[in-house]
């Protein structure tokens, strides 16, 4: 099983959306290196729902249920999909700033390459925000 982070702003999809959709299409993806890492999720491996923006913070776990497929929000074939379903909420929501404080995490994606909206989490990095989400 692999690990993932996703970030999205809230206004645009936020994890209550994707709680009340129960699934969704992750599309619109439109950075090469995101995109190639949509191409590394397999189904069942499991995703941390981060809102970007002025919240910036880890608020829920999601699972990948359909491998990357052609987006459906462009006509590009250069661009990728997968599906997410929703998990659980973090109890207590990781914020980004908790996250760059925590020394065990401090090559963690997230923090060395903000922008990218799809980035891989080794599983220590993982189950320690899972660890601060309690």
């Amino acid at each position: 099983m692999n690990y993932w982070l996703i970030k999205s702003d809230p206004e645009t999809y936020s994890w209550h959306d994707l709680v009340k959709d129960q699934s969704t299409s992750w599309d619109g993806v439109r950075n090469y290196a995101a995109r190639n890492h949509l191409k590394g999720m397999k189904k069942g491996d499991e995703v941390l729902v981060y809102h970007s923006g002025g919240e910036s913070i880890v608020i829920g776990i999601a699972s990948v249920t359909k491998e990357f497929y052609q987006d459906p929000t462009t006509k590009e074939e250069a661009w990728i999909s997968v599906e997410i379903k929703a998990g659980k909420p973090l109890k207590n929501p990781v914020t980004l700033a908790r996250i760059k404080s925590d020394k065990r995490l401090k090559d963690i994606g997230l923090v060395k390459i903000g922008r990218l909206s799809v980035m891989p989490l080794k599983e220590e990095e993982f189950k320690i925000i899972l660890e601060l989400g309690k």
